[in-house]
């Protein structure tokens, strides 16, 4: 015959049940970390090829302001960013900027697809996590950095930014 536990055995094997609990809850549900800052660092490498074929290497774009956009054909803002960053590209490239866009599609064929549509004045090429882990996780899109002429990222844009505040900034490197 078991004895019946006593009230202090009771409320000891309840409080490691709470802790148990909370703990899974924690591991469950907490909010993923928060991405790594890379502004005002240098940023990571790029080397890969766009969809041409063409080489992009990002360290051969020293000397040039840069803008990096992370983007996906699914992306609504995205769509809307790419014709402004094609007329930035034509406006402001004489004078030492270049866009590159890096689309997180996991497959190539409608990424392809749209730069026919659109016809972007700049390279695309795939990206991957690899990639949007070296830039601090790309958790949202559009994610837009801009980088120095010394190859320092200066800016982070998140989500659907406002294009005159990338736009001023830009201008501000540019003149640097």
């Amino acid at each position: 015959m078991c004895a019946a536990a006593s009230p202090a055995h009771r409320r000891a094997r309840l409080s490691r049940v709470a802790l148990v609990s909370a703990l899974f809850a924690e591991l469950c549900f907490a909010a993923p970390p928060a991405p790594r800052s890379i502004v005002n660092a240098r940023a990571p490498q790029i080397a890969r090829a766009d969809l041409n074929g063409a080489p992009i290497n990002l360290r051969n774009l020293r000397g040039k302001v840069v803008l990096l956009n992370f983007w996906a054909t699914w992306c609504a803002p995205c769509l809307v960013e790419m014709p402004v960053f094609n007329t930035w590209q034509q406006k402001y490239g004489p004078q030492g900027f270049q866009i590159i866009g890096i689309s997180m599609d996991d497959d190539a064929a409608p990424v392809r697809k749209l730069v026919v549509r659109l016809k972007p004045t700049y390279p695309i090429a795939m990206g991957d996590a690899k990639l949007g882990a070296q830039y601090g996780g790309v958790m949202g899109l559009p994610l837009t950095y801009l980088i120095d002429r010394h190859g320092i990222v200066r800016a982070r844009f998140q989500g659907e930014a406002d294009i005159s505040t990338i736009e001023k900034q830009l201008k501000s490197m540019l003149e640097k």
